[in-house]
């Protein structure tokens, strides 16, 4: 009897991607699996299983799958891979373990038949520091928590005079098999939680934990340029891991202070510079301050507010950065205030020189109006 065609027995045409593949198979193998299958139909669904299976094995695999498509049944010789039967059943976790492995979400660590080790969870610390800090780069102390071994236990969390037993529900495995449905999955022990051990009397010290929290001090590099938000991992400072897994890490995120001067975009600095109305209409220079010193500025006669100066090279240079950013000074024209009779007096006589000389002294006073006049009227 002529071989029925793979994709004809899984239901899918040529042109079926991976997962569709995946997903036909997985319909079938629910379908005809002997365990759902009793009686007389058992027979025709075992080899319906088999059969199933066979195509997907074939489909799966790109290399027999491109052999398959071009020689058919030819291009595929079963005694490279024993027969479609020659893995039987021998267990429906090993026959499904790339289909149902993300049902359950199963975790690989330790092995099977060994206790299952977990990793500690990470901490997180938040710093602040100051700009100034930030572009520079520091060296700092913090207080973490840290867990050292119970001494009245020695660390193993039962009490004095009393021992640590092998669970009896899994045998020291740390997991054992239940049965959902048709098919069985490995767990956690509900009993010692996959540590395989057991503690009758713990210890009143720690209280079985073996471990008591305390305090550290952690030496801490903050990178010069860093940034508002970026955190600095510490590897290993985190909490302990159950069953002697790996620690998990400490994460110190940066908060930067606001400054009383700049602000910081990205490696650029920004900063509001007052400049009085006689600077401003006459010119002049302005000493500005800089992350790395004073700085000079000339303004140029007729400055108006909103004006912007660029220095290039007096931002901050990023950790990422291959140069320094900018820094971009916005000047604001200052009004004056607490005027006394005589400058009031000055004020005016100034005010009407100006308008003596129409909208010369005021390069946007002309424009400003003609747009506005159709509010006047």
């Amino acid at each position: 009897m002529a071989k029925r065609d793979f994709y004809e027995i899984l239901g899918v045409p040529k042109n079926a991607s991976d997962e569709e593949i995946k997903k036909a198979y997985r319909k079938l193998a629910m379908k005809h699996h002997p365990d759902r299958n009793q009686g007389d139909s058992a027979k025709t669904a075992e080899e319906k299983f088999k059969e199933a299976k066979e195509a997907y094995e074939m489909l799966s695999d790109p290399q027999k799958k491109a052999a398959y498509d071009q020689y058919g049944h030819a291009g595929v010789d079963p005694n490279m891979r024993g027969g479609p039967g020659a893995e039987g059943f021998g267990g429906f976790s090993e026959a499904f373990g790339d289909i149902f492995g993300d049902i359950f979400g199963g975790q690989r660590g330790g092995g099977r038949g060994g206790r299952q080790v977990y990793r500690g969870n990470d901490l997180s610390y938040a710093m602040e520091i100051s700009l100034e800090e930030a572009a520079q780069g520091k060296e700092a102390q913090i207080r973490i928590p840290s867990w050292d071994n119970c001494d009245t236990c020695s660390g193993t969390g039962a009490k004095p005079g009393t021992s640590v037993k092998t669970c009896p529900s899994c045998q020291g495995s740390g997991s054992v098999q239940m049965r959902q449905g048709f098919f069985s999955v490995q767990q956690t022990c509900p009993h010692c939680h996959g540590s395989g051990k057991i503690i009758p009397e713990p210890c009143t010290t720690c209280n079985g934990q073996g471990k008591l929290k305390k305090h550290k001090t952690l030496e801490v590099k903050i990178p010069a340029g860093i940034d508002d938000g970026m955190r600095i991992r510490s590897a290993g400072n985190g909490e302990p891991g159950r069953n002697g897994g790996p620690s998990g890490d400490l994460f110190i995120e940066i908060r930067i202070r606001k400054h009383d001067i700049f602000e910081r975009d990205g490696d650029d600095l920004h900063c509001q510079v007052p400049v009085s109305m006689p600077t401003a209409a006459l010119g002049g220079e302005i000493d500005v301050p800089t992350l790395s010193g004073k700085a000079t500025i000339d303004i140029p006669e007729g400055t108006q507010s909103g004006k912007t100066f660029r220095l290039r090279g007096r931002g901050v240079k990023g950790v990422r950065s291959s140069y320094p950013g900018d820094l971009y000074c916005h000047i604001v024209v200052e009004t004056p205030v607490k005027l006394t009779e005589h400058q009031r007096k000055l004020i005016k006589e100034l005010d009407e020189s100006f308008k003596k000389g129409g909208h010369k002294h005021s390069p946007n006073d002309k424009g400003w109006f003609e747009k506005a006049k159709d509010f006047f009227s």
